[in-house]
């Protein structure tokens, strides 16, 4: 980049940018002036459409004088930004910008087009940015005279509560260009994450293990929808808490008919990479017209916008003959990445609720045989162990289940379990109060074959270099709403364990998918945390 932007940048990064355009006066454009206004840098607003300009600048100094009615914003912070907001009428008055940002349609040569007459228009030093959520940075910046200066910059909905923004650097993106843009982001109260410019950047690009797997586990029949969303907003917890919404209540509200295309296009831009691979679930119902909440129906049904609750499968409980039917269990040997607290909280669970524990290396004839799997099915962890699958039943330990733990089990039966020894299972599980989703057979139950999934695609991006891991972990708290960074989440759980379910998921499935991420096996054999950075020795 040039010389002056270099010196400003060192003199005072917070005002690199004293006049900043925004083209495109949507949600997100809307969104973006609001927060630059805000600060006090002098922001132009500009809109093919005068009246989508004229209704975002009404929409902005509503949200300002509501702000300060409830304490958020002072009279004179309100004062600043009203001053600093103004509308251009012609694109041509955005000629003594130093930054535009355009958040127009997403459509490559739209952007294009635009960004050809901006430079046209605008100083050398000048820098251009896109709010674009998928399309290539390189492809629109391959077709001005300048590519140094143009760089991703992308923000997320609503952009004055959301407070993250990508910051893409393209082939030919200048450094300086991306110190200027994380400088201006900090300056408006934004975490600036830099990222590679590869498909769906950080936030959209992980996010393909949520939702993505949950598809492939209803498509397999492992559970309904309102069993799997209920496992991963409840049965999951790091720090205290799971997920804000299960997947399947995640694609209603975002709609369908946005998600479908996104997963289709990383999966394409990637060359059909296994890991990406979407639905044909999502497919169906795009065709069909089922989008989600703005339809009425999608995953669930909606009347006056309110989601209709699915029932809760019925359990099978213990009636009056059958309440001695057992009452021994054995705990199946576990895999060695299974941390201690497993055998400690079953032993418990076992003994609290009334049951013996046998501690032999075979079970009794009698004894209900109890595994604890990690990424294998419950069939084939019994023929493995060489178990008479009849009495064997599988229990979800990736996550504290021990007595009075958690309001909610996920069991698993093998094909060959009986009914007398599930019925025995649902006693013992359930004897403490806790709900039991009972799971089709199948590699990983939910969390397990979710988390991993999560966890999996992120290693796979630190090791692509898509951004450093901190990036990775911020961009996918924030954006998503996830409860924690991806690789933490991995840290939280065990690296070991983590690989340990990957590798099971893989050797069950033979799917491209579940291969394990080399940053991962790395750092679990090695005993270090998913964050760890590999030294450069360049």
């Amino acid at each position: 980049m040039n010389q002056e932007l270099s010196s400003q940048h060192q003199t005072c990064p917070s005002q690199i940018f004293q006049r900043v355009g925004v083209v495109g006066a949507g949600a997100m454009g809307r969104g973006i002036a609001q927060i630059i206004a805000q600060v006090g840098i002098v922001t132009l607003l500009h809109d093919s459409d005068r009246k989508a300009a004229l209704a975002a600048q009404a929409s902005i100094l509503s949200t300002w004088a509501m702000m300060q009615e409830k304490g958020r914003l002072s009279a004179q912070q309100r004062d600043k930004g009203q001053a600093s907001l103004r509308l251009a009428e012609t694109i041509e008055e955005l000629a003594d910008c130093d930054l535009i940002i355009e958040a127009i349609v997403e459509r490559l040569d739209v952007k294009q087009a635009l960004f050809r007459q901006l430079e046209g228009l605008v100083a050398t030093t000048s820098v251009l940015a896109s709010n674009t959520s998928s399309l290539s940075v390189a492809a629109m910046a391959s077709c001005l005279k300048h590519p140094e200066r143009v760089a991703g910059y992308h923000f997320f909905n609503p952009v004055p509560l959301m407070k993250i923004v990508e910051v893409v650097r393209a082939a030919k993106t200048d450094d300086k260009v991306v110190e200027a843009l994380k400088a201006l982001a900090t300056t408006v109260g934004h975490r600036a994450v830099v990222c590679g410019d590869t498909p769906g950047f950080i936030v959209n690009h992980a996010g393909r293990g949520y939702g993505p797997e949950s598809l492939r586990a209803l498509g397999e029949a492992v559970a309904p929808v309102q069993v799997i969303d209920r496992i991963l907003r409840e049965q999951v917890q790091f720090e205290g808490q799971g997920f804000k919404l299960g997947p399947f209540e995640l694609m209603d509200l975002t709609a369908i008919d946005v998600s479908h295309p996104v997963m289709e296009s990383i999966y394409h831009q990637y060359y059909e990479e296994a890991r990406y691979r979407p639905s044909v679930l999502t497919a169906q119902r795009l065709a069909a017209g089922l989008f989600g909440r703005k339809t009425g129906e999608g995953f669930y049904r909606y009347v006056d916008s309110k989601k209709q609750a699915l029932s809760w499968p019925v359990i099978e409980v213990l009636s009056e003959e059958h309440q001695s039917l057992c009452s021994r269990v054995w705990i199946a040997p576990m895999v060695k990445a299974q941390p201690s607290w497993v055998l400690e909280s079953l032993q418990q669970l076992i003994a609290e609720a009334g049951f013996t524990c046998e501690s032999g290396s075979q079970a009794s004839n009698e004894a209900l045989m109890v595994l604890c799997p990690l990424g294998e099915d419950a069939s084939s962890m019994a023929y493995r162990l060489g178990l008479d699958a009849r009495r064997c039943v599988a229990i979800d330990c990736l996550f504290p289940f021990g007595w009075k733990q958690c309001s909610l089990r996920s069991l698993m039966a093998t094909v060959a379990t009986t009914r007398d020894s599930m019925l025995a299972a649902n006693k013992l599980f359930s004897s403490d109060g806790a709900t039991l989703a009972l799971l089709g057979d199948s590699p990983g139950f939910i969390t397990q074959r979710v988390i991993a999934m999560i966890v999996s695609i992120a290693c796979d991006m630190a090791q692509q270099a898509v951004a450093l891991p901190k990036d990775i972990d911020d961009a996918v708290r924030i954006g998503l709403g996830y409860p924690m960074g991806p690789l933490s989440m991995g840290d939280a759980i065990g690296p070991e364990r983590m690989l340990a379910i990957m590798d099971g998921l893989y050797a069950s499935t033979q799917e491209p998918r579940y291969r394990p991420s080399l940053w991962l096996r790395r750092r679990a054999q090695l005993g270090l945390s998913l964050r760890h950075e590999t030294v450069s020795f360049s």
